[in-house]
């Protein structure tokens, strides 16, 4: 079986929470669907996968929701279930900065096309932030991206206020997955006066859909929110797995350590450190 992947994400005001969690929830269960629906009243996140006829089927019946609308899908393709079952859970934020006061409807970046990203981040005046996670960035990222070693996304906005000056630093550009964390990012920065924010429209996997290796300046794999763990270039699962220990992607040279213990351990947190350990309830 191959199994269809669809990413997706909207900000938009969503009532009645409960009620949509149990409508989710049975249209996904109806289609066979698994994956996570994360739904607050700024909006909804998503990752679901099943059949290609399946994953149609709920995505009409999102985008004909009258609260919910059109929306912007990413999409991939596995052999192999990339979910153990279906969640659908409310949340206060679809993806947490710790700013709920924050609404990327009323203020964000400028969104950059992956054909037009190679030209901004080549531009000396741009500094370019990896609005992802200290493990994600270890595995793969661009060329000249700032790693904010951050462990989790609510961690981003003090390292923004410390590094960053907007009369220092004029332009900013950031990327994430997807695209949803810069959505959140963006807008905290416009909100902090700065005015030439850039992100990657639809994130790292957008852009590894539409630009070719040899004209990439991406560098490495992508860690992705599911059971693939990361993906190359060309999308395909690489043979990444979870520590069982602290939840960190290992690589084929981790899983030869010899502190590599399936299940158990692994060099990240052989001696004790937990640190590498992911935050839960992640999406793109």
């Amino acid at each position: 079986m191959t199994w269809t992947i669809a990413t997706f994400y909207k900000f938009v005001s969503l009532g009645d929470l409960p009620q949509l969690r149990e409508d989710l929830l049975a249209e996904s269960q109806r289609w066979g669907l698994c994956g996570t629906i994360l739904i607050a009243e700024e909006g909804l996140n998503a990752t679901v996968a099943g059949f290609r006829e399946s994953v149609d089927h709920l995505l009409a019946w999102l985008q004909a929701h009258p609260a919910i609308g059109p929306l912007t899908v990413q999409e991939s393709t596995t052999e192999s279930a990339p979910f153990g079952r279906m969640k659908v859970k409310i949340k206060p934020e679809i993806v947490t900065i710790g700013r709920p006061d924050l609404n990327p409807n009323q203020q964000v970046g400028t969104y950059v096309e992956p054909q037009d990203w190679n030209a901004l981040i080549q531009d000396p005046e741009v500094v370019l932030i990896d609005a992802r996670n200290d493990f994600e960035v270890e595995i793969g990222s661009f060329q000249g991206a700032i790693n904010p070693h951050t462990h989790a996304f609510r961690e981003l906005p003090d390292y923004l206020e410390q590094h960053l000056d907007p009369a220092q630093q004029p332009k900013v550009a950031m990327f994430c997955t997807g695209g949803i964390r810069c959505e959140k990012a963006t807008a905290y920065l416009r909100a902090q006066g700065f005015e030439q924010v850039y992100h990657l429209k639809g994130g790292i996997l957008n852009y590894l859909k539409h630009i070719s290796p040899s004209d990439s300046l991406w560098q490495g794999d992508c860690f992705v929110f599911d059971e693939r763990v990361a993906v190359d270039h060309s999308l395909q699962s690489q043979n990444y797995v979870l520590c069982g220990g602290c939840g960190y992607p290992l690589s084929p040279q981790d899983q030869a350590s010899p502190q590599y213990q399936p299940g158990q351990a692994c060099p990240h947190c052989a001696d004790g450190d937990a640190s590498a350990a992911l935050p839960s309830e992640t999406i793109g």
